[in-house]
């Protein structure tokens, strides 16, 4: 039985001058979890950074551009870094560049070169926004102007002749165009609102002069603005207005000129822009980690955990990096103070090939596995997969599942992060098809398979088919075909119970905690409680046997130590007192934790009972949508055909999904509550990310 995967502890010092190139080398590994306490990366970068902002960062940009136009190659410091990838990832998200593709895996940390063909690119970037700005401001001053003039071109008569009228009083000026309406409501009847240009944001109003006092405060409430007009002013003219609209046009094509230029600019430099994403996204983060080291002025230092049969070659590699200046030190987890008192877990690493591998996630969804026990991986693997076959056998829904799982794992289909579960859509597939030849069910129909069952039936025998009849059928031998599911399914959850005991027993002993493996309900007291039921309801019900002395005392003294095992596994490891909370208290809890146990155990061998019903329930809806086909017209009509793809689409999608849900739950519940009482710490190595 394969064990986590053996760990140790390196511990580095490494010179300031080699510190990048040794957390590039870490990080491209991916195999070193860092143990050092890493000082918090928000303190640290205020505390370097001070009160920075776009501001600083554009001086400092323009700093760089200043020695690069002098001709000279700038003393590049750690944050600089953070200023090219802040600036090129701002001009990322200028250019619309939703996703760049690039692997930050095959990126390198940035040389001189490349910092320098950053400074180069930011800065052509940073002009030509710089440009695309100005004239966009002056697109925005052109078409107001002309916009105004609009708005007095219909003002013909002079504007002194009309202030000059005893009985009018009038106003010019602006208003929020969206005011416009509920102006002119609110002034019907007392005043007359006119439009003087395209839009409603200008106007005239005129009302009589006894009335100025009220307009004045309806013209307030709406925002309006009072606009200076000479008192000779007819309107204007129309070469001023054609002068005008030529400007207009001229900054706009302008504009459009920039912006081809930038859409250019974008599709020509996303390449580079995706190398030097790369590359500056690793500086960053080279830069982040080495500010959270511990380290004196020359030298820092670096411990951390990596999978023991990965120490020799990482050593070797490291000193060839670092021309031999680097001091390692190996440690095995029984040398480390923390560990050996219990302050810090050693951290998890399974090793599998790419089925076995694809269920990980699902053991450490319910938590790690401590350090040095028995992985138990493999057995999730088998029994998921076996589970769900049974409770999903269909030959063509298998293979459905089959082929899914090979254009996932071909990357043809894409869905999200789940492509790395292809071999379990694999596994599920084929094992629902092996269940499906067994039952005869195609896509829910029976007659395909026919041929093939005969065929095997025949060498035993008879021919029949199918070879295992789980559809409705009138024949009243099915009944024992029912019954005989469940036993099966039965049958396979002792075997899972079981082999989640044994790994608890085993564990516990392989870490010498003896008296948790001995005695309590998942220890060997409990253990034998449960087999020798179980093998006494055999012996009664198919050897006919009765009820034995001693199978009253084996049951009662393995239910005694299963149930009150509390004060024997105190005396074993040597606890004072013995009765923790008391005489009393430990025979109330003791009979509450006989109530438990049986209880426990019969739950969890019956709870597999809903495999059996999942199969029976399978079939059932097969037989639905079969009969559904039949009432639109059979297999061979359009209907037919439509009701036989949406049902099987639907029993898929659906029925798929509720019985993965219900593997899982067995898994939990009934196998991982069995040797799960202590989770560990994933090992989760570092490595570089796109940021």
């Amino acid at each position: 039985m394969a064990k986590t995967a053996r760990m140790k502890l390196l511990e580095l010092m490494v010179l300031k001058q080699d510190i990048s190139s040794v957390i590039e080398y870490i990080g491209k590994k991916e195999s070193f979890q860092f143990q050092t306490k890493l000082k918090d990366s928000s303190t640290s970068k205020k505390s370097e950074a001070g009160e920075s902002s776009e501001a600083g960062l554009s001086g400092g940009m323009g700093g760089v551009q200043d020695s690069l136009d002098a001709g000279e190659i700038p003393a590049y410091g750690a944050d600089l870094d953070s200023h090219f990838y802040e600036g090129l990832k701002k001009a990322c998200n200028e250019l619309g560049y939703e996703k760049l593709n690039f692997d930050i895996s095959s990126s390198t940390a940035p040389k001189d070169s490349e910092r320098k063909e950053a400074a180069n690119l930011i800065a052509a970037f940073t002009d030509l926004e710089k440009r695309l700005a100005e004239v966009n401001d002056e697109v925005y001053k052109v078409r107001d102007a002309y916009k105004e003039a609009m708005a007095f071109s219909n003002l013909q008569v002079s504007y002194s002749e009309l202030e000059h009228l005893s009985f009018l009083a009038l106003r010019i000026g602006k208003i929020p165009s969206d005011k416009f309406e509920d102006l002119r409501d609110s002034l019907e009847g007392a005043a007359v609102v006119v439009k003087l240009g395209d839009d409603a944001s200008h106007i005239l109003v005129a009302s009589s002069k006894k009335g100025r006092f009220a307009l004045d405060a309806e013209l307030k409430r709406h925002n309006f603005v009072e606009l200076e007009v000479p008192s000779d002013f007819k309107g204007v003219p129309e070469s001023a207005l054609k002068g005008l609209a030529q400007k207009k046009d001229e900054a706009e094509a302008r504009l459009a000129e920039l912006n081809t230029e930038k859409a250019n600019f974008a599709e020509t430099h996303r390449a580079i822009f995706e190398r030097l994403m790369g590359s500056f996204a690793i500086a960053v983060q080279i830069e982040d980690i080495t500010r959270r080291l511990e380290s004196t002025e020359l030298v820092y230092r670096i411990t951390g955990w990596i999978p023991e049969n990965e120490t020799e070659n990482y050593m070797k590699g490291l000193d060839e990096l670092t021309e031999g200046r680097i001091a390692i030190r190996a440690y095995e987890p029984y040398e480390v103070p923390s560990v050996m008192s219990g302050k810090e877990q050693v951290p998890v690493k399974l090793q599998h090939g790419k089925f076995v591998k694809s269920f990980e996630r699902m053991i450490f969804s319910y938590g790690s596995p401590v350090y040095g026990a028995i992985d138990p991986t493999p057995f999730v693997a088998v029994f998921f997969t076996l589970l769900f076959g049974i409770m999903f056998g269909d030959f063509g829904q298998g293979l459905f599942f089959v082929l899914f799982g090979i254009l996932m794992l071909c990357n043809v289909i894409k869905v999200g992060g789940w492509n790395k579960f292809a071999p379990i859509f694999m596994a599920i597939g084929v094992s629902s098809s092996l269940m499906g030849l067994l039952t005869g069910e195609f896509f829910g129909t029976e007659t395909v398979l026919e041929p093939f069952a005969e065929f095997v039936t025949g060498l035993f025998g008879t021919p029949r088919a199918p070879i295992l009849k789980l559809m409705p059928s009138a024949d009243p031998k099915s009944i024992y075909v029912m019954f005989g599911v469940f036993g099966v399914a039965v049958a396979i959850g002792f075997v899972i119970n079981t082999c989640g005991l044994l790994l608890n027993i085993i564990n516990n002993f392989m870490r010498k905690k003896y008296a948790e493996a001995i005695f309590g309900k998942n220890g060997i007291a409990g253990a034998v409680f449960f087999w020798y039921v179980i093998a006494l309801v055999l012996r009664i019900v198919l050897a006919k046997h009765s009820v034995a002395v001693y199978d009253i005392v084996i049951i009662a003294v393995s239910l005694f130590f299963a149930a009150f095992a509390e004060p024997f596994e105190r005396a074993m490891e040597g606890e004072k007192p013995v009765f923790e909370n008391g005489f009393g208290t430990y025979v109330i809890s003791g009979v509450v934790e006989i109530i438990e146990v049986i209880s426990g155990y019969l739950s969890n061998t019956i709870s597999f009972v809903r495999v059996g019903a999942f199969a029976l329930s399978h079939a059932v809806l097969n037989f639905t949508i079969l009969t559904l086909t039949e009432m639109v017209g059979g297999q061979t009509t359009p209907g037919g055909i439509l009701v036989l793809i949406a049902g099987n689409a639907l029993i898929i999608v659906l029925e798929g999904m509720i019985v993965a849900i219900q593997v899982i739950r067995l898994q939990y519940y009934e196998f991982f509550s069995k040797f799960f009482h202590e989770t560990g710490k994933e090992f989760k190595p570092f490595r570089f990310e796109v940021q």
